[in-house]
């Protein structure tokens, strides 16, 4: 029997985005409030410090409260940090994913590092580039538990040099995770370029323009992918073919020619790591 994405247990909104929503809605959000509302999750409010004391987006000043970490990142960035760490929260039962989660988290960053570079003439901000890059792949716990052979298909995809990733998971289990992360990107009302980009990652017509996409989604694509191609060439870790696939498309939606990328890499070898 075929397996729908309906029948995967996607999880739903967290309740805390809802109220958040609702508080930054009004004409005069109160910030006290916020913070008692993020405090009372340790996870959270811890997570919200650590990424406004990142350099992409920190004030040069070590943030060391809640309080001041709202100040920092502003309302909008808010809830989509809010929405990343919650993201991690919801996948807890998944066991073994911990590489996962860093290597998400790396990504991300590099991610927002290259839109701080080159994101004002492509019109990527750096939170969504850092928003984006922590959801791009939130597919994949979801099919960890239901379905045991999902490892070996990743396994697989990650090493195919033609197939699009996401043929290799159709094939082996009638679903892929570029899909059901857009499903979860829309229930949370993610912007829609971020669930487009999600849904389309792996596709390379999503990024040569033989795909109609929204404004923006195209290069959200694009950065994160050099991200992870950059962070593999540092690493030498968690090799994959997609560079190879989607490399020189990406290049051409940042407007980049390889020569630039050693530069980039240079630029964000803090986030990248040793």
């Amino acid at each position: 029997m075929k397996i729908e994405i309906r029948d995967i247990g996607i999880p739903p909104r967290p309740t805390i985005l809802a109220q958040i929503e609702a508080e930054t809605a009004k004409d005069e959000p109160d910030f006290i409030f916020l913070a008692k509302l993020l405090g009372k999750d340790v996870g959270l409010s811890a997570g919200m410090i650590k990424v406004a004391n990142s350099p992409y987006f920190s004030l040069g000043k070590k943030v060391p409260t809640i309080q001041e970490a709202l100040l920092v990142l502003g309302l909008k960035l808010v809830m989509k940090t809010v929405a990343g760490l919650a993201l991690q929260q919801a996948f807890k039962h998944v066991p073994n994913m911990e590489r996962f989660w860093d290597a998400s988290a790396m990504t991300a960053e590099v991610s927002a590092c290259l839109a701080k570079e080159i994101g004002r003439r492509i019109g990527i901000r750096p939170e969504d580039a850092h928003t984006f890059a922590l959801f791009r792949d939130c597919g994949i716990p979801m099919l960890m538990i239901p379905f045991p052979e999902y490892r070996a298909a990743l396994n697989r995809a990650n090493g195919e040099a033609v197939l699009p990733f996401t043929e290799i998971e159709d094939q082996t289990i009638g679903l892929n995770h570029a899909d059901l992360g857009a499903q979860l990107a829309e229930d949370w009302l993610l912007p829609e370029e971020t669930c487009q980009a999600i849904r389309y990652h792996h596709n390379v017509a999503a990024l040569n323009g033989s795909l109609d996409l929204v404004p923006r989604a195209r290069q959200l694509i694009a950065i994160a992918q050099l991200a992870e191609y950059l962070i593999q060439e540092k690493s030498g870790q968690s090799q994959t073919s997609e560079w190879g696939k989607l490399g020189a498309d990406c290049l051409a939606s940042l407007d980049l020619t390889p020569e630039a990328l050693p530069e980039l890499g240079t630029l964000c070898a803090s986030s990248v790591g040793s």
